[in-house]
């Protein structure tokens, strides 16, 4: 493969990622529009759709990254050397779409870093609000049901469930 190939395959690697990223942070604005809309219905089929993404993610690097060492190889450099390393050996017409691709890919990354822990934190406090909920309307310190299945608590017993919340 001729340098111009190798070139060719890392500049797609680089775009395919990019591709991935932006499809990542457009399921998590997803996701968190679904969180405080509160359509809770669609969270689930969400957070797969997030889940799957991720995977896809991490295939993308890997094929990126294996394309970044294949340069490296053919710059004559350790295959561990990162692009800070490798972008000014390449050919000056190509060091401005390598740059600004990794750059780009970098800066995508970090803002689905900042959108994840947003979600995370949106999620977890509205888990705290319903765990509040089911506690509030649990008898304090007791079980609602026994072993038997019959619903434990002096006020509720013998009275209708509108009776005892009125």
């Amino acid at each position: 493969m001729t340098m111009i190939d190798t070139l060719n395959v890392l500049i797609e690697r680089l775009r395919e990622e990019l591709q991935q990223y932006g499809e990542m942070l457009a399921l998590l604005d997803q996701q968190q529009q679904q969180v405080v809309s509160r359509h809770t219905g669609d969270l689930l089929a969400t957070a797969a759709a997030v889940n799957e993404q991720g995977s896809v993610i991490q295939s993308a690097r890997e094929r990126r990254e294996e394309a970044r060492r294949g340069l490296a190889r053919s710059l004559g450099q350790s295959e561990v050397a990162p692009f800070v390393e490798l972008v000014p050996l390449v050919s000056p017409s190509y060091r401005p779409l390598l740059e600004a691709l990794v750059t780009e890919n970098n800066q995508l990354l970090v803002r689905v870093q900042q959108r994840a822990r947003q979600n995370h934190m949106l999620l977890h406090r509205s888990l705290d609000l319903l765990q509040r909920l089911i506690s509030s309307l649990s008898p304090a310190g007791s079980p609602v049901y026994d072993g038997a299945g019959h619903l434990l608590g002096s006020t509720l017993l013998g009275r209708s469930m509108y009776e005892a919340v009125g």
